[in-house]
Parts: structure tokens; C-alpha cells; sequence
């Protein structure tokens, strides 16, 4: 396989690998002692952060493969729609979705099978082959949750769900009322509640 260039193009992705990039440097204990060795063990040969709107615009006009690492809350906004855009159409193209993808995002259309999906003001044939990893997903579960609530000070008032299919939602509420004792609510859509 040749040297694929890597172009990381999130603003959130990269900061994320500033994170992971402090941490090694400062040898954190989670991290395995020897990791990285004297290079970048995030960086696979050719890595090319982009930084700029126009740095994120050239990666269309890279010539040959590539691998393109670009975030987005199930493609719903952002720079992805760009490169989603382009590549979706040819079949020679593979669209990795890693992590959940919720029901009515285009993330969750694509994971499910569609033929063609709306963006940028216009329907994009997929022809790419979509490969979906929900398992490798960063949100914080039911058990996290919790666990994060109980080391606030006091109790609030409500904790509102807000987040998350309506199963997970409830599940949620019902964890913190039975775990906590607190009163939590999942609100509708649209609903306005007073807060003082």
C-alpha cells in the first residue's frame, strides 16, 4: 500500500490531538511507558493538519488517495460536508462513520443504506461504499453519567436529558431519580420551562 497522505480537517479533531500530543509529552500514567519512542505515534508518515479554511479547500484538489479525518456531529455541519460532498458520488471512495449516528441526521442515512442525501442545498448520489462503526463512540454512557453527577456539590434543582434517543433518554432520567434521588425531566421539543 503507498504512503497515503492523512489530512486531519477538524478544528475539533485537532484539538482533541493536541490533548493526546500534551499528555505523551508530559507522561501521563495512563500512557503506556515507551509509547511514541522519539517520534509522533499520531503522525503515520504523512499527516497534514489543516488548519485553515483554505488549507481544508486544497485538499479537494490533492491529486491520488488519500485518507481524510474530518469531524462532525453525523455529518450535520462542518467542513466534512465539503469532502462528503465530492467523494460520495464516485464509488471509489469509502466513507468511514465512527461512532453513533442518531435517527433524522444525514450520519444516520448514510449508515442506513441512502441512496442519495441532501446537503449544501443539493441531493449527492452515494456511491461510495458507507462503513459505520457506532461501537467507537466518545459520549459517556448511562453508568459514566451518573457517576460524573455525583461529585457535584449538591443537587440541582432538575437535570434535564437532553441528549439522546428517546430509550436512552428515559433510561437516563430514570438512573439519576433511582441512583441520585434527584428530580430530572426529559423535556419535548419545544417545551419552555422556567429557570430562576
Amino acid at each position: 500500500m503507498p504512503d497515503l497522505p492523512v489530512y486531519v480537517d477538524s478544528p475539533m479533531a485537532l484539538a482533541a490531538l493536541g490533548v493526546y500530543r500534551q499528555a505523551l509529552a508530559e507522561g501521563g500514567i495512563e500512557i503506556r511507558p515507551g509509547f511514541g519512542g522519539d517520534g509522533d505515534p499520531f503522525d503515520p508518515g504523512r499527516l497534514i493538519e489543516a488548519r485553515t479554511v483554505e488549507q481544508s479547500m486544497a485538499i479537494n484538489d490533492a491529486p491520488g488517495p488519500s485518507i481524510i479525518v474530518s469531524a462532525s456531529g453525523m455529518a450535520s455541519g462542518g467542513r466534512v460536508l465539503h469532502h462528503l460532498a465530492q467523494r460520495l458520488p464516485d464509488p471509489k471512495n469509502s466513507v468511514v462513520l465512527v461512532g453513533f449516528q442518531a435517527e433524522g441526521t444525514r450520519g444516520r442515512s448514510l449508515a442506513d443504506g441512502a441512496k442519495e442525501i441532501k446537503m449544501l442545498g443539493r441531493y449527492v448520489a452515494v456511491r461510495a461504499e458507507v462503513v459505520s462503526v457506532p461501537a467507537f463512540s466518545v459520549h459517556a454512557d448511562r453508568r459514566e453519567i451518573v457517576a460524573w453527577l455525583r461529585r457535584a456539590p449538591r443537587a440541582p434543582e432538575t437535570v434535564f436529558v437532553v441528549h439522546g434517543e428517546p430509550p436512552a433518554a428515559s433510561a437516563l432520567h430514570d438512573a439519576i431519580e433511582r441512583e441520585l434521588g434527584w428530580t430530572a425531566a426529559v423535556p419535548t421539543f419545544l417545551e419552555v420551562v422556567r429557570l430562576d
